[in-house]
């Protein structure tokens, strides 16, 4: 990889100094006027709030996504996610025409809100014309539990058709440490001949340099789906660049929308921070998954040893047990550490032991449904089950990796009669899954055999749920403040 800097000062926040190349002054002062395009690869979870962040912020954005339903959704005014409101899509959304307009959309007063705008497409072409570029695909596991990078490789293969002086290519999508530098700069750099073919590139009489030419930068991204307090403008973003200047030119095209930005020394570092952040998560879920088994066979609750442990002002940090882990992240995202690990040698044991107690606590939840019922004089085959809430979180309708999914499958195979509900999820239709939400009434509870508690929305009415069931099994301590009835009752 050749690195080269051109030396030409610039002045970051009216009081930082750095030297940049004449192409990353060019674009740092196109990024403080608002006159930069940018652009995101992927409008789900991660990509659709990005986008939104920036057009707000006062930048023309270009969406661009594969799913043409998505974007023909987009482009009427409706949001798909529950964190953006249908009302904020149609405020920005704007059809997609006349990009080579690079007026400054800043304020025109002091204090006034700059005025921003997204388009929506499916035609990648649209990048010959884009200042930044930033990618937001999904990096989930193949079927041996690998990293799948194909999202990744398919939208670099895209950009560096169309790479050109003076573009930001920031990757989001969380990966194994190394992939910036190992993955998508060799995929940019290789492509400079093929774009003389396609004549895309306007400066392809040489080859584009990253650092001088194009910057090149990693930034995790961090949403949490529901969270209202910590939002994609208010979460601290971090961010590694290839060279000095790509780290400058990612660091102002982040801070001009987020309200807090954290560099690190390279990508590899901003690629392992992501990867920490999850892997401690997942690590100490799989310690309080087992605390609770452990808990169990020496006939205490772990709900009372963890509200009587997180007394303590330090030294603990308060984690709880579940059905099983969830979520877009923390499921995933260790396997792509341990993968890279294996490559060099190296085994990542408390990663494989946390996966083995996370993935076996449906079946744990599966033995005290059995259990519960057997207690009842009731085989658990033939038995009416409801399954109360099935998203991999409380209060979003998000199913991606839900322990819930894998229980029911669990319950079905022990031949119980099984039925969910869930208001965030009307319908399943996840793989063999294919059910309907029940209606939630005293009738549906009544003729349950037993209720299971698997994700605790804070509209449910535990009180009521209770009282009108005949047996609830609660994963989540959900019904700690019902009063009464504790003999219908099961706590993981």
């Amino acid at each position: 990889m050749t690195v080269t800097e051109i030396n030409e000062q610039v002045i970051i926040d009216n009081k930082r100094t750095v030297t940049v190349s004449s192409a990353g002054a060019a674009l740092l002062n196109r990024l403080e006027t608002r006159q930069a395009i940018v652009a995101i690869i992927g409008l789900g979870y991660v990509g659709l709030p990005l986008a939104v962040a920036y057009a707000e912020a006062g930048f023309r954005v270009v969406g661009l996504d594969i799913d043409k339903r998505r974007v023909a959704t987009l482009n009427a005014g409706k949001s798909h996610i529950e964190d953006i409101s249908s009302e904020r899509v149609a405020a920005i959304i704007t059809p997609l025409t006349g990009l080579n307009n690079r007026q400054p959309r800043v304020g025109k007063q002091d204090g006034e809100k700059a005025t921003g705008s997204l388009s929506v497409t499916t035609d990648y072409n649209i990048l010959q014309d884009v200042d930044a570029v930033i990618i937001c695909v999904p990096t989930p596991l193949s079927k041996t539990k690998d990293p799948d990078m194909s999202y990744i490789i398919s939208a670099a293969d895209e950009i560096a058709l169309r790479i050109h002086t003076g573009m930001l290519i920031v990757l989001e999508s969380t990966t194994y440490p190394g992939t910036t530098e190992e993955l998508i700069l060799p995929l940019l750099e290789q492509a400079q001949n093929k774009n003389n073919t396609h004549g895309f590139n306007s400066d392809s009489r040489s080859a584009l340099v990253v650092g001088r030419d194009f910057f090149l930068a990693f930034s995790p991204e961090r949403i949490d789906p529901g969270r209202k307090d910590w939002t994609v403008r208010t979460t601290p973003k971090v961010i590694g660049g290839v060279t000095p200047t790509c780290l400058q030119v990612a660091l102002k095209l982040y801070g001009s929308a987020i309200e807090t930005v954290v560099p690190v020394s390279s990508p590899r570092a901003a690629e392992m921070v992501k990867l920490l952040e999850n892997t401690f998560r997942a690590v100490n879920i799989g310690l309080i998954n087992e605390v609770a088994i452990m808990c169990e066979h020496l006939g205490v609750s772990v709900w009372e040893v963890i509200d009587a442990a997180k007394t303590k002002p330090f030294g603990f940090m308060t984690f709880y047990p579940g059905p099983g882990l969830g979520g877009h992240c923390i499921p995933v995202d260790p396997h792509y550490l341990a993968w890279k690990l294996k490559t060099l040698n190296y085994n990542a044991r408390f990663i494989q032991l946390a996966e083995e107690i996370n993935f076996g606590m449906p079946h744990y939840v599966l033995t005290k449904i059995s259990d519960a019922l057997n207690l009842n004089a009731k085989p658990i085959r033939g038995s009416r089950v409801v399954v109360l809430g099935v998203s991999y979180k409380e209060d979003v309708g998000d199913l991606r990796e839900s322990p819930a999914l894998d229980l029911i499958h669990l319950l079905q195979e022990k031949g119980a009669n099984v039925a969910y509900h869930d208001p965030y999820v009307p319908a399943l239709a996840v793989a063999d899954l294919s059910l309907n939400s029940i209606e939630l009434d005293e009738n549906a509870l009544n003729q349950a055999d037993c209720v299971v508690i698997t994700t605790a929305h804070r509209c449910f009415d535990w009180n009521w749920i209770v009282e009108n069931s005949h047996l609830v099994v609660d994963t989540r301590n959900a019904t700690r403040h019902v009063e009464g009835h504790s003999d219908r009752i099961v706590l993981l």
